[in-house]
């Protein structure tokens, strides 16, 4: 897991391009051949009618870099299944999940071998879901949302070629997200740790008065923005795309403005230090050398720091992230998907339900090995996550997540690279006093725009 919000996952598979004359779906559930992004499949596994058929058979399970660390969990769920399913094999293979994964994997669907039950992301759920390639779960496994959070269920939707969307994939683990800040220099720089902001504009607010007090030797972030968008913006209610995702909208909010001249402000009054506009240094690592205030947002990084900079994890507060005008916080979770081209999809199905089960969920949970929370109501209702003892960081961070995974959706608005990139461009020249706010998000809109007619 990163040691940032999972919102950093990049979507809009636009730049896949699955060709479209491929992506057809037909036929009902009355058996027979009919087809699934040009894949021939039994027509059960296509069209209306719930999915039937015996549980059996050998399938194949993959996982993103995770065979490594979690072997024996992994191996213990597959033999539970076999047990509990007579006559069921369970073949499980790792994907080292690197930059190609999503194009690996797409590869795979077009040659009609994509993997039985799958682990996948926001990015290749929508590529997926928009060819045909995994089983259309409201149709085929109408239960199937009731163990999982009510909000993210409803959230985890995308669309099939059609344009309508559906549920195609079970939510799985996710990161969750709060507030860390240095609790020694954020007193020093006149600021209460037990009252953190609880708005992206208020945490300016109280940025610009670390930026005052601090004259250089620390600061409150830094100033890359590809570390804050578009996370910031859906946090602040700003409409980032259109509804069917084929325009930005965001420079037509005032509030993106403002959310500019505030970054702006805070990189031209000392805030953020200078030499980090552009760069890809990791906050984890400059916060564990105490020189931020204010430090990465997933609970991941508080094990990271607990490890390798003992000192300063000690002076690290946690608080609830700033929920402002949205109301919830946002963040896609991993996901387990079922291939539509399965020769075994009822036994597919039965493993992917059973995986994601709230029993089996829990357990990896409690793993301390790992820092993820699971996406069923049950698990989150253990006292595990309920009643968690001590009030070290990481402690109160599990408390808070575990409740904000009870409100939070899967609505994230993740960006291509070249998205992120066109529009970050245009914000640092605003932040150099090169543009003005208006002027940069009027022309990142346009370039991120064309991307989105060029498919990439």
């Amino acid at each position: 897991m990163r040691a940032r919000r999972l919102t950093r996952t990049l979507t809009c598979i636009a730049a896949l391009s699955l060709a479209a004359a491929g992506c057809g779906l037909s036929g009902g559930s009355d058996g027979g051949d009919s087809t699934a992004g040009g894949c021939k499949v039994d027509q059960g596994n296509v069209g209306s009618g719930k999915l039937s058929g015996d549980v059996k058979g050998t399938i194949t399970f993959q996982t993103t870099n995770l065979k490594k660390d979690f072997g024996d969990y992994f191996n213990g769920v597959i033999s539970a299944f076999e047990k509990a399913h007579s006559g069921t094999k369970v073949k499980w293979i790792d994907d080292p999940g690197d930059a190609t994964f999503t194009q690996r994997l797409v590869a795979d669907a077009q040659g009609c071998t994509l993997p039985d039950v799958v682990n996948i992301n926001v990015n290749t759920a929508v590529a997926l879901t928009k060819n045909g390639y995994l089983l259309d779960l409201d149709k085929k496994a109408p239960d199937a949302g009731k163990p999982f959070v009510p909000n993210l269920w409803k959230s985890s939707l995308y669309a099939d070629a059609s344009g309508t969307k559906v549920h195609s994939v079970l939510p799985w683990y996710s990161g969750g997200i709060v507030q860390t800040f240095n609790t020694e220099l954020m007193k020093e720089a006149g600021l209460d740790p037990a009252a953190p902001a609880t708005t992206v504009l208020g945490l300016f607010d109280d940025a610009e008065k670390v930026a005052k007090a601090s004259d250089g030797k620390y600061y409150a972030f830094l100033a890359n923005p590809q570390l804050r968008i578009p996370a910031d913006w859906q946090q602040m209610g700003i409409k980032v795309l259109s509804e069917d995702g084929k325009s930005f909208t965001f420079a037509d909010d005032p509030k993106t403005a403002q959310w500019v001249e505030a970054m702006t402000k805070l990189y031209k009054a000392g805030g953020m230090p200078r030499d980090s506009l552009s760069a890809t240094q990791d906050p984890a690592n400059v916060y564990g050398q105490g020189k931020l205030v204010y430090g990465p947002t997933n609970p991941n990084f508080l094990r990271f720091i607990q490890q390798n900079n003992p000192t300063v994890y000690k002076k690290t507060g946690v608080a609830p992230y700033m929920l402002d005008a949205l109301g919830h916080t946002v963040g896609a979770p991993q996901y387990i998907g079922v291939a539509s081209t399965s020769k075994n999809a009822a036994t597919a199905l039965a493993f992917a339900q059973f995986l994601t089960n709230a029993e089996n969920q829990l357990a990896w949970a409690k793993d301390p090995n790992v820092v993820i929370f699971p996406s069923t109501t049950a698990s989150l209702d253990d006292p595990f996550f309920q009643s968690v003892k001590g009030d070290d960081p990481f402690a109160e961070a599990r408390k808070i997540v575990a409740s904000d995974r009870k409100t939070a959706t899967a609505d994230e608005i993740a960006l291509t690279p070249g998205e992120l990139n066109a529009i970050s461009a245009q914000i640092q020249l605003a932040m150099q006093g090169k543009k003005s706010a208006e002027d940069a998000l009027k022309e990142a809109q346009s370039k991120a725009n064309e991307l989105i007619k060029q498919g990439s």
